[in-house]
């Protein structure tokens, strides 16, 4: 697991954390049933809080990408809600989509990006 924190950065040290899990996951690094290390092993391998790596890690419970275990600890496993998903990216894409209007980048360009991002994770068949 290679995981970069860009301390200079404005966005919070857990939120960095939870996407590139999430982008490790997006891409296969991650599969289905893997074991993340440890909340110590973590902050140690990072070089962060352990309560940082803590709250990264609940996050990505409560969003359905990570499940608990008592014995293996924090191990991925997708939440299949797909409506859910949808409702959460919906509200999400609301704020980007205004952003690029705002910038008078057309819906081609919003378009092209999108797809552009989508391949990358392989989504695009």
């Amino acid at each position: 697991m290679v995981i970069e924190i860009d301390f200079n950065s404005d966005e919070a040290l857990y939120l960095q954390l939870r996407n590139q899990i999430i982008m490790g996951i997006a891409t296969s690094q991650y599969q289905e049933g893997d074991s993340l290390p440890s909340v110590r092993q973590l902050a140690d391998m990072v070089g962060i809080n352990m309560h940082t790596v803590n709250k990264a890690y609940t996050v990505l419970k409560q969003e359905g990408f990570v499940k608990v275990d008592r014995r293996r600890g924090a191990v991925i496993a997708i939440d299949v809600d797909k409506l859910q998903t949808i409702a959460e990216l919906k509200k999400e894409l609301r704020v980007i989509l205004a952003k690029g209007s705002c910038k008078n980048i057309t819906r081609e360009e919003m378009h092209e990006l999108i797809d552009e991002i989508y391949e990358e994770y392989g989504g695009l068949e």
